[in-house]
């Protein structure tokens, strides 16, 4: 290309020439020949919604600066981006603008991956993985059918939000403050039978092996073992009154309460509930109270703050240990998903309990008193501390509640009451979306076979694309009768195929095992490949993701290791989860109407600029809070950059070997400087980017910048015509090209090859610090009296410890202080430091 530096620096032709000679040279296609040690560096991939934002740019320029740092360290790299393309958006598209889906989102994503090949990322393209494609999909089903196979996907009749204008069911995201997004009809709970994977099965390995994660952040691994939310406990059966051979079973981490229970509570949607009230006077009252609460959204029941509300059934049961007769009211704080769906109410030890008898006038009996025995009813709230001692609880009055605990279990045990159990409040996976645009689950309904899956061999089942986009009816698919007739591929009778789609999770929770052989056909990736590759090195990527996505991801990959196709367990090794982009004091959203396009960034400061920026606002894990001045600001960084090796070191200046230790040992001290500086500066990039403290990489390439200008500037004639100042300050502009390349990639190539070297720059060795330069060059010494600083001074670093007594015992000051005294003992610490004990 022509010279880019004689009109100054020029980020728009730079760019565009580099990021041709990457595309035509493949510069960052894997080696899988490479006997090098292997480095995966993955980061979520997006959803094409057609613009890539600043999280976008975020994300991707520090798993760019990963890649190459790693590289350049040695490491045979896999960087792979693909598309995260099945989703409810298109769908709407569909609905909105009559465009198909497939349409709609291969439009948006040739449109984004413009806008990432402008930004200068390092992927290899050529494993590129969407999806939406059949090449992609048809693996999802074949992972269905070996997880039903294996009796983890299963069938089960599931609550789905369901809009009755609409006569649609709709996503969580389409409801809105409990009505639909499109009518803003209310929206009610409805039962239809779903999908599920057994993700439950797995959730003891799910949880222990969190453990081995110690290169995830503590707090993703904090949520994630909430969320599987192990509980051991007792489960104790109460008789019901009137069908003493018929109870109902209670699940309870605090057995040492047990005495203390004066009602029951059962959750509105339970399977029991209903034969429960049948025939009672309070039947209709409660009918009407379920229909109430379906209506609610479920987070509704799950809040601390909402109002408890609840009916009595009408129905008793019995006390196990006391034999008292007992209520059952039903409630909306109870969930059917945690635990059996019926909870033994004790209000003096339970806050929400302790509510909901109040606001009904239940009994409340105090089972554990204080230490301080203070505790008498009525109380103001609920004693919900274990410190104590139970009262009022039969033979087990006097215990501790820990000694109660273990006491109560074995009594029930014993007398056949219940049993002690672990629970989770992790639930199976429904993956049945009432869609369009996700992946066709491959199963087939037979009036004489039963659900039968789809021949392996016959996989992909296909999306129709004779569907009209109405935004009516429990699902789209089942317009299409061409896609719904089938035969049985048992019998050969007529059958009809499911009509339900996968949850988009289902996509992204294999699709790094895809990256290592994309065009494997096959399996859904190629074993070998995988022992070669895998576990993900580094997975990048936001905290929003931190539970579902994650969690899934591992549970796929202890399964694919259960069918054979893998050895490992996990699927990433490190995890950086990074901080949002926040402008005007809140996350930049078109809602909030502070987005910063990228493209115009990048058309105006540059794509260098634009991830120097990223990278330098704040460390990656923290929030970015944008800054027009920041941007600014490393745009002349850059320029500076850029100005001072071209002015500086002219193209006509012939490469030499590298400069070392011994070649300026009898240099000036201004050259020593140059090098010792070289070899910090050296130092602290690599360790600051190794422990991805970018920002503090980038400031400390921003003071070597500072500091070779002003050596530049104070150098004499005579000082400039010196060869080891040439051969030295020539390795240093060498050295801040090639530190500098990863961060801001399309100039360090374009400085590299002005500085007479072959591209690609992206390719060569990351440079190695001389460990015996990299101290400062002097020390201040600080001397104390009996622990009183008298006086400092400056020596050479490395001087030894005799020679540094001598000069502080010859110093006035410190002859002032001892005068007459005997000296007793010198102490001299790390060389900085000399106390004097007189």
């Amino acid at each position: 290309m022509p010279n880019p530096f004689e009109n100054g620096y020029q980020p728009k032709e730079i760019e565009a020439h580099w990021q041709g000679y990457w595309k035509e040279h493949q510069t960052f296609r894997v080696n899988e020949n490479s006997e090098k040690p292997k480095y995966y560096c993955l980061e979520m991939f997006p959803y094409p919604s057609g613009r890539i934002h600043m999280g976008h740019v975020r994300v991707y320029a520090i798993g760019d600066l990963i890649a190459r740092f790693k590289t350049m360290r040695g490491f045979a790299l896999l960087h792979p981006m693909g598309w995260d393309a099945f989703g409810l958006p298109a769908e709407n598209a569909a609905i909105k603008q009559k465009v198909p889906p497939a349409e709609w989102t291969l439009k948006n994503i040739a449109a984004m991956r413009a806008q990432l090949g402008k930004l200068g990322l390092s992927y290899d393209w050529d494993r590129e993985v969407t999806t939406c494609l059949p090449d992609y999909y048809r693996w999802n089903q074949w992972l269905f059918i070996k997880m039903f196979e294996r009796g983890l996907a299963y069938q089960k009749e599931g609550t789905v939000n369901w809009c009755p204008s609409c006569e649609t069911v709709l996503a969580n995201e389409q409801v809105i403050d409990g009505e639909c997004w499109r009518c803003s009809s209310q929206v009610v709970q409805k039962r239809l039978n779903q999908w599920f994977l057994k993700i439950t099965d797995y959730a003891e390995e799910l949880l222990s092996s969190a453990e081995t994660l110690t290169g995830w952040p503590e707090r993703v691994l904090l949520m994630q073992k909430n969320w599987i939310g192990k509980s051991s406990g007792l489960e104790v059966h109460f008789p019901l009154d009137d069908r003493p051979n018929e109870s109902l079973t209670i699940f309870t981490t605090r057995p040492d309460t047990l005495l203390g229970v004066t009602f029951l509570c059962i959750a509105p949607e339970h399977p029991l509930l209903l034969p429960l009230i049948a025939g009672k006077d309070q039947e209709n009252a409660v009918l009407s109270f379920i229909e109430k609460i379906k209506q609610q959204d479920k987070t509704v029941s799950t809040s601390l703050t909402v109002e408890k509300e609840g009916l009595f059934t009408g129905a008793y049961a019995i006390h196990p240990l006391t034999h008292e007769k007992i209520p059952i009211f039903t409630a909306n704080f109870v969930l059917m998903e945690y635990g059996t769906g019926i909870i033994m109410a004790v209000p003096a030890h339970d806050q929400r309990d302790f509510e909901f008898a109040t606001k009904y006038n239940l009994p409340i009996r105090l089972v554990i008193q204080n230490k301080a025995q203070s505790l008498v009813l009525p109380l103001s709230e609920a004693f919900v501390e274990s410190d104590g001692v139970l009262v009022s609880s039969n033979i087990f009055t006097g215990l501790d509640p820990d000694a109660a605990k273990k006491a109560i279990c074995r009594y029930v045990e014993k007398e056949g009451l219940g049993q002690e159990k672990i629970y989770y409040r992790l639930r199976d996976w429904g993956i049945s979306r009432q869609r369009y645009w996700g992946t066709p689950i491959p199963m087939i309904y037979c009036e004489t076979c039963g659900v039968v899956p789809v021949p392996l061999s016959n996989l992909p089942v296909l999306l129709p694309s004779d569907i009209p986009f109405s935004g009516k009816g429990v699902s789209p698919l089942l317009q299409s009768p061409s896609f719904i007739k089938v035969d049985c591929p048992k019998c050969q009778k007529p059958a009809r195929r499911e009509t339900d789609t996968m949850d988009t999770f289902f996509d992204s929770s294999w699709y790094f095992l895809r990256y290592v052989s994309p065009h494997e056909t096959g399996n859904p990736f190629d074993p070998n490949q995988a022992a070669k590759w895998l576990p993900v090195t580094q997975y990048i990527g936001g905290i929003e993701h931190a539970i579902l996505h994650l969690l899934y991801a591992r549970f796929f990959t202890k399964v694919i290791a259960d069918l054979g196709l893998t050895q490992i367990r996990e699927p990433f090794l490190n995890l950086l989860t990074q901080g949002m982009v926040i402008k005007d004091n809140a996350k930049m959203s078109k809602s909030k109407g502070n987005v910063v396009d990228p493209d115009h960034l990048i058309n105006e400061y540059g794509a260098d600029t634009t991830r120097v920026f990223s990278l330098f606002a704040a460390p990656p894990e923290k929030d970015l809070v944008w800054s027009d001045e920041g941007v600014q600001g490393a745009s002349r960084f850059l320029t500076r950059v850029c100005k001072m090796v071209y002015e500086q070191v002219p193209p006509a200046c012939s490469s030499q070997e590298p400069v070392r230790g011994e070649v300026v040992i009898n240099a000036s001290s201004g050259t020593k400087a140059i090098y010792r500086m070289t070899q910090r500066t050296i130092k602290r990039v690599t360790e600051d980017t190794e422990k991805f403290c970018f920002n503090t990489a980038i400031s400390g390439l921003m003071e070597f910048y500072n500091f070779l200008s002003h050596e530049i500037g104070n150098r004499s004639v005579e000082e400039k015509d010196d060869l080891t100042y040439q051969r030295v300050l020539r390795d240093a502009m060498e050295k801040l090209v090639v530190l500098i390349s990863p961060f801001a990639p399309h100039l360090g190539e374009a400085l590299w090859a002005h500085l007479g070297h072959l591209p690609s720059i992206s390719q060569i060795s990351w440079p190695v610090y001389d460990p015996a330069w990299t101290e400062s060059e002097t020390v201040e010494v600080v001397v104390q009296v009996n622990g009183k600083i008298k006086t400092k001074f400056i020596e050479a670093a490395g001087t030894d410890e005799e020679v540094l007594k001598k000069t502080a015992l010859s110093d006035p000051k410190v002859i002032t202080a001892i005068g007459n005294l005997p000296i007793k003992k010198i102490f001299v610490i790390k060389s900085q430091l000399i106390n004097i004990v007189v």
